[in-house]
């Protein structure tokens, strides 16, 4: 049996975004268990952290986009997580992003979700995309700003309030 999609390559000045590898999962864990996971359901321990890795795998394989790990082109460090997402029961798919530590703070969030936003509208027909922002994450309210999405309501995420955030629409070719 082969598995459909597989994550494909997308690359800019100073990232890689590209599939899970098993060695990964090291920094995966890390930014799980720490208090920077505090807005993305943790901190989280080793275990679930190792099941929501594997479910990044599986989003890609059952839904056809995912979150991409995103490698920084110098050191090879693996510097986040951004992509698409649609879990069971959400509206409509996410454009999400998880910068770990170390890789802060130097414009890769930006440029990654770029990148990811880009790919999403010409590949999976996914234009105006949402990101789903609790109001105490001021970072990512600026980000969000910066990638010149705009606030549409307030709203209701796995049970806690947050805020939907509608992307501009990519320009067609």
């Amino acid at each position: 049996m082969s598995l459909p999609h597989t994550a494909p390559v997308v690359e800019t000045q100073d990232l890689i975004l590209r599939g899970y590898r098993e060695d990964d999962f090291e920094a995966f864990a890390a930014f799980g268990a720490s208090d920077r996971a505090q807005f993305v359901g943790g901190p989280q321990t080793r275990w679930d952290s190792w099941r929501a890795f594997l479910a990044g795998i599986g989003h890609w394989h059952l839904r056809g986009y995912g979150m991409w790990m995103v490698e920084h082109r110098e050191t090879g460090g693996i510097a986040g997580r951004v992509g698409i997402i649609n879990q069971d029961g959400w509206e409509e798919p996410e454009l999400g992003w998880h910068i770990y530590e170390g890789f802060e703070g130097r414009g890769f969030a930006y440029q990654a979700c770029v990148a990811a936003r880009s790919y999403a509208a010409s590949h999976f027909g996914m234009n105006g995309l949402v990101s789903h922002i609790d109001a105490a994450n001021t970072r990512s309210v600026r980000l969000a700003e910066r990638l010149g999405a705009a606030f549409e309501r307030d709203s209701e995420l796995l049970g806690k309030p947050c805020q939907v955030w509608r992307h501009p629409k990519e320009k067609a070719c």
